[in-house]
């Protein structure tokens, strides 16, 4: 019997509830971040501290939430972030979050590191989703990924290029989670002979390529005719490195889990959107919990956020009906927020709703 998902009223809620419900280790895996954890809670608290300028007497009977995100449409700008085995809470895994996503006109990222095959996932959509890839150091491996996820109806690569190794997550130390005997990531590859004494995690770690250049993501473009995003990108260097190389740009410090003190999307998405001076669509996650936290992120420069978290934490609790949830929750506040600061269209959300 599914839980009563209607006193759950915003994301923080969802969370709590999910907290009573997963394993420990579980739990820490997904919330945890790297070090002291700063950058982690700098992910939230930085949209607190920007404040709204709200525009009065305007009619706001009509508030369109609509957006679009490589010419897909979106009913309200916000997206499923890639996130690694949703299967650790709930067999459902990845197909309910990617039905959940369907069902309210979102976007699903499927991650490289997911329970079910892209086949199964992109069966599941019945329309288009994204696919995020890591370079192994086997590019063949990650050729037939490619090409995997362009034949089941991928619509964009998402490349994460800030973990070219894995950052020091002292939560999972202390709390290792712990992959059932038997259990398949279907998109790491193969495993090869003396790898047979790491679990699935450190295996996984060990196909990263720390020696990924720019020079990776020309051979990357030679592999397919998708457009490319490169999730992970934090400076105006870089993002006007990524306009130049033809890719799209999504802020990112991988939910505070890679480098501790980075800064954050959010800090970073002003000299983004000025370095890539509109030869690419901008992209954010991180700390996404509020409709004003989305309607800051696009006043700022993004075309849409994602986020992954507080819909693993709806997943863990009722499956794909949780999940649903957690996006109904935020599509509301979306709508609320930009009827309160005077918008009705998302193309309206500019930097002069941000106070200074």
């Amino acid at each position: 019997m599914s839980p009563d998902l209607s006193g759950l009223l915003n994301l923080h809620d969802i969370e709590q509830a999910a907290r009573e419900v997963l394993p420990p280790a579980a739990f820490a895996y997904y919330t945890g971040g790297a070090n002291d954890e700063h950058t982690l809670r700098e992910n939230r608290e930085g949209y607190a501290r920007l404040k709204l300028r709200p525009r009065m007497l305007v009619d706001v009977s009509q508030i369109d939430t609509s957006a679009t995100v490589l010419g897909l449409p979106l009913a309200f700008p916000v997206g499923v972030a890639p996130c690694a085995m949703h299967g650790l809470v709930h067999p459902d895994a990845e197909v309910a979050t990617a039905r959940a996503a369907a069902s309210v006109g979102s976007l699903m990222t499927l991650s490289t590191m997911s329970h079910r095959t892209i086949e199964e996932v992109s069966e599941a959509v019945g329309g288009p989703f994204w696919f995020q890839l890591y370079l192994y150091k086997d590019r063949e491996v990650s050729r037939a990924l490619v090409q995997r996820a362009e034949a089941a109806g991928a619509r964009a690569l998402v490349l994460t290029v800030d973990a070219p190794v894995l950052g020091r997550r002292e939560a999972i130390l202390r709390t290792p989670v712990h992959i059932a005997p038997g259990t398949v990531l279907p998109n790491i590859g193969p495993r090869v002979l003396g790898s047979e004494h790491l679990d699935d995690l450190q295996y996984f770690d060990s196909l990263l390529d720390p020696a990924l250049t720019w020079n990776d993501v020309g051979w990357l473009r030679g592999v397919t005719g998708l457009p490319m995003v490169l999730k992970g990108l934090l400076t105006a260097e870089d993002a006007a490195l990524a306009a130049e190389h033809g890719c799209h740009i999504w802020a990112s410090n991988h939910g505070g889990r890679q480098l501790d003190t980075a800064v954050t999307a959010l800090d970073a998405l002003p000299e983004i959107a000025q370095a890539a001076g509109g030869r690419a669509e901008i992209y954010l996650d991180g700390g996404i919990f509020r409709g004003t936290d989305v309607i800051k992120a696009l006043a700022l420069g993004a075309s849409a956020v994602f986020l992954a978290r507080p819909v693993l934490y709806g997943l863990a609790l009722a499956g794909e009906a949780g999940a649903r949830r957690t996006l109904e929750l935020l599509r509301d506040e979306v709508r609320l927020g930009m009827a309160l600061c005077g918008k009705t269209r998302v193309r309206d959300l500019g930097p002069e709703l941000i106070w200074r």
